[in-house]
């Protein structure tokens, strides 16, 4: 059976690759390099994002397969969830792929044939993945990244401290609007999440980024809050190692390492969003200092921390990115009580629905001082390209945390779906209660090998901003969608505020959001693929 789950998956992309070289010749004979026209456009432009994504993940998903069977651990879970992943996407593909739940791109949209629906999957082969799924209480799926020993071993190190040190306590954490304890951050420094990527020479493990995404995805598991507190830090530490003077990389990452600091980014202003080149707050050059002025918001854990990767525009005279520098700006650590002690420096907090514990808040600066010696580089102007160099690995993080969002929510259905009794029976045995489960599975399964593939291309050295943008915009689809069924599997009680899965609805909302909204990620990813050269 092996066999054939492997031509099957090649005859699907077969056909999911002629259709995306279909609709990209479509596509660029009606926008060209135009940008006007791919604005006015944007539906085959963005679904064009769509369809290169699905084909990319059924690649990913056959390497996955194929590893597996030639090492004989192509189980029959396994091939199950490639079957339907296959039946499902094929058939997307062919009637319509959604891009939300509003949006669906069809093959008429570009103006080509409907490509052919090679897989299907029976009643009886859904039941039996179903079964499996039930037997396995959902947690089958988290093994199947197809990684070596070391990465297993972290991946279960982690599991235990999530499951002992935050599950128990995440929900009343979210309810209660607290920060994370300083307890649990402490430990999680000991475990080295702040220091993942960091040189050993610099105080951290060296690991790459497969590895930041086993910890990202086990800590997301447990909590999206606990998930994300070392994206500040790592986005901190590769701006310092990418851009970084040998003075700048020696003082800040042995102590972004060890958690003695924690950073955060301060990137977003009001009016701006993803429009970084409309950036207005300004910093001016005053002797051994950079004087600040300007407003900035949406930044997370604020208040706590120590030092801000501080974007501002240092020549007043420019527009759009040139003229934007780094700052590594220190700042007193805040409490609730006083979040931003510093001069020069006020903010408040945003009150959002979800993504709690780190808190979101906004600040403005009048005459906040830096020293000068912390312009990153020590050249001015550089500062987007910079940020620019950190954007595949943090969205590579991000498809992570919404990889661990999933499985949470897809652990939480199935465990309600097998408690809960209606009619004489576990509600797990009624189809399309079962039916949802199965395909979170393989969602879940397939967003986890693009997002790990693109994080073993970056780890080789290769560049992976197209591969990270699509693990990004469909790993952010499946939590939202996992969250979103799971709790209707819940049915009235998945809307009390009680139910922890209440929670990983509202926190599953933001991954479409934030490093990159859905609309804009998918005009990245179609720019690329209509470059010259394109695959």
């Amino acid at each position: 059976m092996s066999m054939d789950t492997l031509l099957l998956l090649d005859r699907c992309i077969d056909v999911a690759e002629n259709y995306t070289r279909s609709a990209r010749a479509a596509v660029k004979a009606r926008v060209a390099s135009d940008r006007a026209a791919m604005d006015r456009e944007q539906h085959i432009v963005h679904g064009l994002a769509w369809v290169a994504t699905y084909a990319e993940t059924l690649r990913e998903v056959r390497g996955w397969a194929r590893a597996l069977a030639d090492n004989g651990k192509l189980g029959e879970t396994e091939q199950l969830l490639c079957k339907l992943l296959a039946a499902e996407y094929g058939a997307q593909l062919s009637g319509g792929v959604p891009m939300t739940q509003l949006e669906i791109v069809r093959p008429s949209d570009f103006g080509v044939a409907a490509p052919d629906v090679v897989a299907t999957i029976t009643t009886a082969e859904k039941a039996r993945l179903a079964a499996l799924l039930h037997d396995a209480q959902g947690r089958a799926t988290v093994e199947d990244a197809n990684l070596d020993a070391d990465f297993e071993m972290i991946r279960d190190q982690f599991r235990k401290f999530a499951d002992d040190k935050i599950i128990p306590y995440a929900h009343a954490w979210h309810c209660q609007d607290e920060l994370i304890p300083l307890d649990v951050l402490n430990e999680m420094g000991a475990l080295g999440v702040f220091g993942l990527t960091i040189p050993e020479e610099y105080g951290g493990s060296g690991l790459g980024k497969t590895a930041m995404c086993v910890v990202s995805e086990e800590l997301s598991r447990a909590w999206i809050g606990t998930g994300s507190l070392g994206t500040r830090s790592e986005i901190a530490a590769e701006l310092i190692m990418i851009g970084g003077t040998a003075e700048q990389k020696a003082y800040w990452l042995p102590k972004i390492a060890s958690a003695e600091i924690l950073p955060t980014a301060v990137f977003t202003e009001p009016n701006t969003g993803s429009d970084l080149g409309s950036l207005r707050t300004r910093a001016v050059r005053d002797g051994d200092h950079y004087v600040v002025t300007g407003n900035k918001t949406w930044i997370t854990h604020a208040a706590r921390a120590d030092v801000m990767t501080l974007l501002v525009r240092t020549d007043p005279d420019t527009r759009g990115f040139n003229g934007l520098s780094m700052l590594l700006a220190p700042k007193p650590r805040g409490d609730a009580a006083t979040p931003f002690p510093a001069q020069g420096m006020s903010g408040g907090e945003i009150e959002v629905i979800g993504y709690r514990g780190m808190k979101e808040y906004e600040i403005g600066f009048d005459g906040f001082r830096v020293p000068a010696a912390n312009l990153l580089g020590g050249v001015e102007g550089q500062g987007f390209k910079q940020l620019m160099a950190t954007f595949e690995s943090a969205r590579i993080q991000t498809a992570a945390r919404a990889i661990g969002v999933a499985q949470n929510a897809l652990e939480l259905g199935l465990k309600y779906a097998i408690e809960r009794k209606q009619f004489g029976q576990e509600i797990f045995a009624f189809p399309r209660v079962a039916d949802k489960l199965i395909m979170m599975a393989a969602e879940i399964m397939a967003a986890r090998q693009i997002t790990y593939f693109a994080a073993r291309q970056k780890d080789s050295g290769k560049r992976c901003d197209l591969e990270a943008g699509m693990a990004k915009l469909l790993a952010a689809r499946v939590a939202w969608a996992a969250a979103d069924n799971a709790l209707q599997i819940h049915g009235g009680n998945g809307f009390a505020v009680e139910y922890p899965i209440s929670r990983v609805l509202a926190d599953a909302r933001i991954l479409n959001i934030f490093e990159g909204a859905g609309e804009i990620q998918a005009m990245v990813i179609a720019r690329r693929l209509l470059e010259e050269g394109a695959n």
